[in-house]
């Protein structure tokens, strides 16, 4: 990738601060549990922090930790919160060990949960977060390799801020632009086949469109947030 590129940092920075982040949004919203996210439509918040926990616990003992126990019954969001921070705080402690060297596909789908969840409660994405540009380096690295799998030419994205990451190999004759939280969303299944069109194309969009179809993502039907 060429790009404006940050510092390199262990794959775990900005876990916490997803952690931090997502607390502080459901404990200001008391009763938000069966609230649905619309990103993930078979999903409510409650599903939505089962999944970020059970993400953890299986981070965890893949690095040698043990979860706690499994509930007796169904955890609600505040007791989903506390049980996701303690395992995470563990989890922290064993990828820092480590040398920082795993773990970056958990803070990318974590950090993409929560601008679900922001998304869902009407909420904007924070302005800056520890965990956005190694998410989208990520996420970059496997559209380049949908790109290459669909016999498509590079393409640069570039953010309405200035930022640039080539997405392919070899040198982009074409390019797409749009605001750094739609080109993630973009890359993460947040938009649809309409919504990637409309964004400032280069040339026609046609060719790469069926590429944000990679890994677990693909375009929803409506459009996303």
């Amino acid at each position: 990738m060429t790009a404006t590129r940050p510092v390199p940092a262990p794959d775990f920075v900005g876990y916490p601060e997803v952690r931090r982040g997502i607390r502080a949004l459901l404990e200001a919203r008391p009763g938000s549990g069966h609230r649905p996210v619309p990103a993930c439509p078979e999903w409510t918040v409650t599903d939505l922090l089962e999944h970020l926990t059970g993400i953890a616990e299986r981070v965890l003992a893949r690095h040698g930790g043990t979860p706690p126990p499994a509930p007796d019954e169904p955890l609600g969001v505040p007791a989903l919160l506390d049980r996701w921070d303690d395992v995470g705080a563990e989890v922290d402690r064993r990828l820092a060990a480590a040398g920082g060297a795993s773990g970056e596909i958990m803070v990318m789908d974590a950090y993409t949960h929560e601008l679900d969840l922001r998304a869902a409660l009407g909420v904007p994405p924070p302005a800056e977060h520890a965990a956005w540009a190694p998410s989208f380096a990520l996420l970059v690295r496997g559209f380049s390799g949908s790109l290459a799998g669909h016999g498509l030419r590079p393409l640069l994205l570039r953010t309405t801020g200035g930022s640039t990451w080539t997405a392919g190999t070899g040198r982009p004759t074409a390019s797409v632009t749009a605001s750094a939280y739609d080109l993630y969303r973009a890359l993460a299944g947040r938009r649809s086949v309409g919504q990637l069109a409309g964004m400032a194309w280069s040339e026609a969009p046609g060719p790469w469109l069926p590429a944000f179809t990679w890994g677990p993502f693909a375009p929803p039907v409506r459009p996303g947030g």
